[in-house]
């Protein structure tokens, strides 16, 4: 047999097994799962939104606002983990381009804070 494909015969076997298993699990929530809808399932979401209305109806922005302070803030998180386990070996650059970046996102959250983006009234 080909040595390349040797080399790839174990990825092959796992992406087959993962897609076996998963079809697997997939079929059988579908046969086991009873489908009961109620009045509570079919309550308005916490959202504030009727589940089953038009999709073109307008809502407020500040629903936009929140979901982009959020993946902000998200990938700070998925930034810092990186930084901080490399803090050793990139030294005092990595640290003052961190505290830039820290600097900068804070800037924008208090900005965002005194323009009353945060307010639910």
């Amino acid at each position: 047999m080909n040595p390349v494909i040797l080399d790839y015969l174990p990825i092959l076997i796992f992406i087959g097994v993962a897609i076996v298993v998963s079809a697997a699990l997939m079929g059988s929530s579908f046969i086991i799962a009873k489908s009961n809808p109620d009045n509570e399932k079919l309550s308005t979401y916490e959202c504030g939104f009727e589940p089953f209305e038009n999709a073109r109806v307008k809502f407020d922005i500040r629903f936009y606002l929140v979901a982009i302070l959020f993946i902000i803030f998200d990938l700070e998180v998925a930034f810092l983990f990186p930084w901080a386990i490399t803090l050793g070996t990139i030294g005092v650059f990595g640290y003052v381009s961190m505290m830039i970046f820290l600097t900068v996102l804070t800037v924008g959250f208090v900005y965002e804070w005194r323009k009353g983006a945060l307010e639910w009234d």
